[in-house]
């Protein structure tokens, strides 16, 4: 029996031998796919785990932001209000001067000049302090990421506070431009109406369309102006000395001036422009409803048309809207802003670059 099976193996060991390297073959084969495969799962695990840590990071910057917005609020509705103080005009209408025209009519331009610069600036505020947090995000979320390989955080605290105070000239001296600019434009488009001159809620939406085609005409100075200061005034005032972390700030303002100047940013401050003018009158649209049975001739009692009022009664009503543009409690106007999707998208695309190494090699 052993001879028999002697003489098989001899008679096929190629065969055998052959078929005993196939087979090992295969196990280590198999063995070392298995090794791959366990290796793309891990990979696959720490990616996944890594992408969900940014995105719970950058939903926790987003909610920053939003509470960032309505804190800066209140310091920009008393800076508006002390630039363009009504307040002291209606004190002094009460006490009935004799030059009461002439105080009526600085008190219609000052109005709608600060509803207006209101509206303009809290979409400012809105948008700048998205670029500014979520790049200072993006820097944060390396500097977790990449602790254990880099010694120096990428923006110490003492950088992120200094970046940060750049937003005083959106409160300051670009408010002040600001200002300048729209009082212009009213003062072109409504300085010649009467204050008995009755407008229909069109009509003042009209008045509200040139004031902003004025405002907004390329006249070599972009609306990103008035948020950052030029570049040479922030080497001076935001980095005097060129310390370290100096350098570092002028770098961050060099890149949020980028972003500020690029096609993305222009539509979505566009955006947000066209969003808060068009909540803006359906604020007023309130205040020109019909009494509940009275009907207009020839109009729907929704029309836009439907009801008109004296100049001087929509005076008072448009003045009164800055406390709801700049409110710091969630109202619709900011809700809007913040809620916004291409705003969303576009606070998204700016974390996206500044938070992937790539951005190291700058």
């Amino acid at each position: 029996m052993f001879s028999s099976v002697w003489n098989f193996i001899k008679r096929h060991k190629k065969k055998i031998i052959f078929t005993g390297a196939l087979v090992g073959g295969v196990y280590f084969l198999g063995k070392y796919a298995q090794k791959k495969i366990r290796e793309i799962q891990e990979k696959e695990a720490t990616e996944y785990i890594a992408q969900a840590r940014r995105q719970f990071h950058f939903e926790s910057n987003q909610r920053t932001c939003n509470m960032t917005v309505l804190s800066m609020l209140p310091p920009l509705r008393e800076a508006i209000i002390t630039q363009l103080n009504s307040e002291s005009l209606t004190t002094l209408l009460k006490t009935k001067p004799a030059n009461k025209l002439e105080i009526w009519e600085d008190l219609k331009i000052i109005s709608f000049t600060r509803t207006i610069v209101a509206v303009y600036s809290t979409c400012m505020l809105v948008v700048l302090l998205r670029v500014q947090l979520n790049i200072i995000g993006g820097y944060l979320y390396l500097d977790n990421s990449l602790a254990k390989s880099v010694t120096a955080p990428l923006t110490p605290p003492d950088v992120q506070q200094q970046y940060l105070s750049s937003i005083q000239h959106l409160l300051g001296d670009g408010l002040t431009a600001l200002i300048t600019r729209v009082k212009a434009a009213v003062r072109s488009s409504l300085g010649g109406l009467s204050l008995k001159q009755s407008l229909s809620l069109l009509e003042l939406e009209q008045q509200l369309s040139w004031i902003r085609a004025e405002v907004e005409v390329d006249s070599g100075r972009p609306l990103s102006s008035y948020m950052l200061a030029d570049a040479d005034n922030a080497l001076a005032d935001q980095a005097c000395g060129l310390t370290e972390n100096d350098v570092v700030t002028i770098r961050l303002l060099n890149e949020t001036r980028d972003m500020l100047d690029s096609p993305d940013f222009s539509k979505v401050l566009s955006t947000c422009l066209n969003r808060g003018f068009s909540r803006l009158l359906d604020n007023l649209a309130e205040f020109f409803r019909l009494p509940v049975g009275d009907s207009a001739p020839n109009s729907a009692p929704d029309s836009l048309s439907a009801v008109s009022l004296p100049l001087a009664k929509i005076i008072p009503i448009v003045n009164g809207q800055i406390n709801s543009v700049c409110s710091d409690t969630p109202s619709h106007f900011v809700q809007d802003l913040l809620l916004n999707d291409q705003v969303k998208e576009f606070a998204a695309n700016v974390y996206e670059t500044f938070s992937t190494p790539q951005e190291l090699q700058k």
